[in-house]
Parts: structure tokens; C-alpha cells; sequence
């Protein structure tokens, strides 16, 4: 049975910023209201990707400083998990990491996708093996199955297959990647603080970090974080 629960999740994104976990963190903490279950901070140093992971409220799974000295880097994204009966698995808990033949990704994800069961089923009969019941995994296993070159492009591939409401974020070793549904279902803005870039759910988590908000993200815009800044793309109709 999928989890669908991704639905009313929040997510909150920051690259460039020497605390960048922290910076997480008040974002989470900000986006409470839109998950209550669970909540996750996956963080890169450029050279790795770390993530912690809990059952319950932002405060309390991360209520120890060492957390935040394992979560050392300059990018960083966190989710928040939306509260209902039956949803509780610990596996489902965001944001995603893995390891596969490109190196190491994190996602985080709010919405749904319609066309999870199918497209799941399909991998499966290719030999894909699941860990988690949220349909958000999908997404990763078409990402690493992409033949693409460019991060943008596998990421873009593997989401023309699915179909739904998604507001996603991204983020390897060296690049973060925030992405909007062509149709602007779920909700993603852009701001910036300190000379870095945030994309979160609400500008409420704009404010608590006294982030200048920019604009939202555009239906079926992915937005590119790296070195040399950021880049725009229109990859899906």
C-alpha cells in the first residue's frame, strides 16, 4: 500500500550557507504547522551527504547539538510530515537519501503522484527493490536508472514519467535541485539570506530566518544550485 501522505508535507531547502543545517532547522521548525508526524535534515559538506531522521516534532528530533556537528556543510534540506492515522512507517520518514553508481542524493518531496502504483510495478519487474512504501521513492529509482550525463537532466527525465503534484528538493554532494509540477500544484518560493539561496514551502520560513523573499518557483520550473550560482530551467511542457 503506498503512503500518500506526502501531501500536506512541507520542505525547506538553503545552499551556500555555512550553517546550513541550522538554518534547516528554524525553516522546519517555521513549516511545523504543515507536518507534525515526522521530520528529516539531509546536509552536504561537498563532500558527502549526511542525513538524521525522527518520529515527532521538529524541536525533539533535533534537540541535540551533536546532530548539528554531524550535519556540517554548506547545503542543506529538510521535511516536514504530515500527521494522519496508518502513515507512521519510520521508512517513510524524509527526506530520502541513497547511495547509487553517480554518488549520493537526497530528496525531499510534497505532493503526490498519481501514477505511482503503475510506474512502481514497472520497476519492480526490472528488478527494482524498495524500502520504503512513500511514492516519492519512485523518483529516485528512475532517476538512477536515467542514462543522462547532467544532474538537471535525470532529474527531469525520471519526472516526465510521473505524473501528480510535487514540489521537490534535491541535493548531492555539490548541487541542490528545486522543482515544481508543471501545473503549480503544490507550493515552492525562493528567497535569499546572507548571500544564499532558500526555497521553501511557506514564506513563513522565509521570515523566521529573515530571508528576503524573491519570487515563487514557476509551474514546471526547476531551479539549478550550485558553485556558480543558480540557473533556471523549462524542461517539461
Amino acid at each position: 500500500m503506498f503512503d500518500k501522505y506526502e501531501d500536506e508535507c512541507g520542505v525547506f531547502g538553503i545552499y551556500g550557507h555555512p550553517e546550513a543545517a541550522n538554518m534547516t532547522y528554524l525553516g522546519l521548525y517555521a513549516l511545523q504547522h504543515r507536518g507534525q508526524e515526522s521530520c528529516g535534515i539531509s546536509a552536504s559538506d561537498g563532500l558527502r551527504l549526511r542525513t538524521h531522521l525522527g518520529s515527532g516534532l521538529v524541536a525533539d528530533v533535533f534537540k541535540d547539538d551533536e546532530i548539528f556537528q554531524k550535519l556540517a556543510g554548506n547545503a542543506s534540506i529538510g521535511h516536514v510530515r504530515y500527521s494522519t492515522a496508518g502513515g507512521d512507517n519510520i521508512r517513510n520518514v524524509q527526506p530520502i537519501a541513497v547511495d547509487y553508481a553517480r554518488g549520493s542524493i537526497a530528496v525531499a518531496h510534497n505532493g503526490n503522484l498519481v501514477n505511482a502504483r503503475e510506474v512502481r510495478n514497472a520497476l519492480e519487474e526490472k528488478g527494482s527493490i524498495f524500502s520504503t512504501t512513500a511514492d516519492t521513492e519512485v523518483i529516485i529509482h528512475l532517476l538512477a536508472r536515467s542514462q543522462s550525463d547532467a544532474l538537471p537532466d535525470r532529474v527531469a527525465e525520471a519526472l516526465r514519467q510521473v505524473r501528480g503534484a510535487y514540489s521537490l528538493v534535491f541535493l548531492t554532494e555539490t548541487r541542490m535541485v528545486a522543482v515544481r509540477d508543471p501545473h503549480g500544484f503544490r507550493p515552492l518560493v525562493l528567497g535569499e539570506v546572507d548571500g544564499s539561496y532558500v526555497v521553501a514551502s511557506e514564506t513563513c520560513a522565509l521570515d523566521l530566518i529573515e530571508a528576503k523573499f524573491l519570487r515563487e518557483i514557476e509551474p514546471g520550473e526547476m531551479v539549478v544550485f550550485d558553485k556558480d550560482g543558480m540557473t533556471s530551467y523549462r524542461p517539461f511542457e
